[in-house]
C-alpha cells in the first residue's frame, strides 16, 4: 500500500471527526458561548451545507487544475477553519470556521477517490478507495469519542486544536508522498451537473437520500442534550455513548452494503427507513432510562447510516440509464444531498427544540424518514412501469 494513500486515510479521519465530533459537544459549546442549542445545532448544519456547496461547485470550478495542488489547497484550508474555531472568540467566527471547513470536506471527498485509485494498479482501485473511506468510518468509531472525551475534559477548544495537529499531519504527508504527476480526469463542468439536476428520477433519489438520512439528524443533533438532560446522564459519560454508536455504524455500512447487494436497493431502502422510522419512535419512550436509552442507540446507529451504500448505489444504477455521460456527477451530487439532509434535518431539530421541546426531535424525524420511505416505495413503482414498458417495446421475432 502507498505511503501516500495512508495520507489520504488520515485527512479522512480528520475531516470526518470534525464534522461530526459537535454533536457530542453541544451542551458544552451552547453554555460556554452562551448561545441556545438550537443555535449550537446550526454549527452542525452550517458545516453540512458548506459541504453541500464544496462538493459540486468547488469541484467543478478546480477541475483543471493540478490533484494535488487542489489537495494541498483543501488540506490547508482545513487546517486554517480548525485553528480559527480553536482560537474563535465568539459564536460568529465559529460559524465562519465551520464553513470553511465544510468547503474544504466537500471537494477533499469529491477528488479523493480519483487520486486514490491514480496511486495504484487498475485493478486495486476499489481497495485504495474503501481504504481511503476506511478514515471516515474509524473517525466515527474513535476520532468522535475521543473527540468528545477531549472536549468535555480540556474545554471544547482543545478538540479543534487537536483536529487542526492531524489536518497538518495530513497535509504534510500529502505534500511528501502524493505525487505531482497523477493522471487528471476529465473536468466535471457545471452544465453536466445541470444536466443531472433537471433529470426527474435523478432529483426523485436526491430528495430520499436528504430526507431518509436528514432524519435522523433532527433527533441526532441533540443526542448529548437528551441524554445529560432527559435520561440524566453525566456529560463525561457522552463520549463513551458516541462510541458505542460509532461501533453500530461501522456495522450498519457493512450490513446495509451487503443487503443492497443481495435484494436491490429498492427493497434494502424499504428495511432500513422502516426500521429507522420505527427505532426513532421507540427512543422517545426508551430516552427516559439509561439502559433503554444506550441499547435503543445501539440500534439506532445501524439503521441511521445503513442506507448510505444502498443509495450511492440506487444513483449510480439510475445514472447510468438516464445520464450515462454524468455518471460521476450524479454520484457526486448525492453526497451533496447527504449533507443537504443534515443541514436541513439539523436547522429543523433546532426550530423544534426551541418551540417545542428536545423531545420532540425523535418522532418528527421518524415522519421525516416515512416520508422517504414512501418516495422509495414510489420510485420502486416507476423502475418496475419502465421495465414493464420496455419489455412491451420489444418486439417477438418472426420466421418468415
Amino acid at each position: 500500500m502507498p505511503l501516500a494513500l495512508l495520507a489520504l486515510t488520515l485527512s479522512a479521519f480528520a475531516i470526518g471527526t470534525t464534522e461530526f465530533v459537535i454533536v457530542g459537544l453541544i451542551p458544552t459549546m451552547a453554555s460556554d458561548l452562551n448561545v441556545s442549542l438550537p443555535s449550537a445545532g446550526l454549527l452542525v448544519s452550517l458545516y453540512a451545507l458548506g459541504v453541500a456547496i464544496g462538493a459540486p461547485v468547488l469541484t467543478a470550478l478546480t477541475g483543471k487544475w493540478n490533484r494535488k495542488h487542489v489537495l494541498l489547497a483543501i488540506m490547508s484550508l482545513f487546517v486554517v477553519g480548525n485553528l480559527l474555531a480553536w482560537q474563535a472568540p465568539g459564536y460568529n467566527t465559529l460559524i465562519l470556521a465551520r464553513i470553511l471547513t465544510g468547503l474544504a470536506h466537500g471537494v477533499f471527498f469529491s477528488i479523493g477517490s480519483t487520486i486514490a485509485t491514480g496511486l495504484v494498479a487498475r485493478e486495486k482501485a476499489a481497495s485504495a478507495i474503501a481504504i481511503m473511506f476506511t478514515g471516515l468510518t474509524v473517525a466515527l468509531v474513535t476520532g468522535v469519542p475521543l473527540g468528545t472525551y477531549i472536549g468535555q475534559t480540556f474545554g471544547w477548544q482543545a478538540t479543534f486544536l487537536i483536529v487542526a495537529l492531524l489536518g497538518l499531519i495530513a497535509l504534510i504527508g500529502s505534500a511528501l508522498l502524493v505525487p505531482s504527476n497523477l493522471k487528471q480526469p476529465p473536468a466535471a463542468k457545471l452544465s453536466s451537473q445541470l444536466k443531472v439536476l433537471v433529470q426527474p428520477r435523478l432529483l426523485l433519489v436526491y430528495a430520499i437520500t436528504a430526507l431518509g438520512y436528514g432524519g435522523t439528524f433532527t433527533a441526532f443533533t441533540f443526542l448529548a442534550p437528551i441524554l445529560q438532560q432527559e435520561t440524566g446522564f453525566d456529560a463525561s459519560a457522552i463520549g463513551l455513548i458516541m462510541l458505542v454508536y460509532g461501533v453500530s455504524v461501522a456495522i450498519g455500512n457493512i450490513w446495509g452494503g451487503k443487503m443492497a447487494d443481495k435484494l436491490g436497493p429498492i427493497k434494502a431502502l424499504t428495511i432500513i427507513f422502516t426500521g429507522l422510522a420505527t427505532i426513532l419512535i421507540v427512543f422517545n419512550f426508551a430516552a427516559v432510562n439509561p439502559y433503554t436509552a444506550v441499547a435503543t442507540i445501539l440500534v439506532w446507529g445501524a439503521f441511521a447510516f445503513g442506507n448510505v451504500p444502498g443509495l450511492q448505489v440506487y444513483v449510480v444504477k439510475l445514472a447510468e440509464k438516464y445520464t450515462p455521460d454524468a455518471v460521476d456527477v450524479a454520484s457526486g451530487l448525492n453526497i451533496a444531498a447527504f449533507n443537504v439532509g443534515i443541514a436541513l434535518g439539523s436547522w429543523g431539530g433546532g426550530m423544534i427544540v426551541a418551540k417545542a421541546g428536545l423531545m420532540h426531535t425523535p418522532w418528527v424525524g421518524a415522519v421525516i424518514v416515512i416520508i422517504a420511505l414512501l418516495l422509495t416505495r414510489f420510485s420502486g413503482q416507476l423502475d418496475k412501469r419502465q421495465r414493464n414498458q420496455e419489455v412491451d417495446n420489444v418486439k417477438p421475432l418472426t420466421l418468415n
